[in-house]
């Protein structure tokens, strides 16, 4: 499943540093489905960012992998 996330995070990085931004992924929890990344850059402290971590990030990845129930930012 973290192979899987990894993919889609990689997808998703491109659109981020096209606006100065950029996301990490930290962990995933295959219990759970709680993905865990780290903004940087812009996206760290954007007032917009998280609409873009749920309505963004946390749709296609539930979208396109079976089993992720959430993703949350982490420091």
């Amino acid at each position: 499943m973290r192979e899987k996330v990894q993919e889609v995070i990689d997808q998703i990085k491109p659109m981020l540093q096209a606006d100065g931004g950029d996301i990490e992924l930290v962990d995933v929890n295959e219990k759970t489905g709680v993905v865990s990344v780290r903004l940087q850059g812009a996206c760290r402290g954007c007032p917009g960012a998280r609409m873009t971590l749920k309505m963004g990030v946390e749709r296609k990845l539930q979208s396109e992998i079976p089993g992720v129930t959430e993703v949350l930012a982490v420091d």
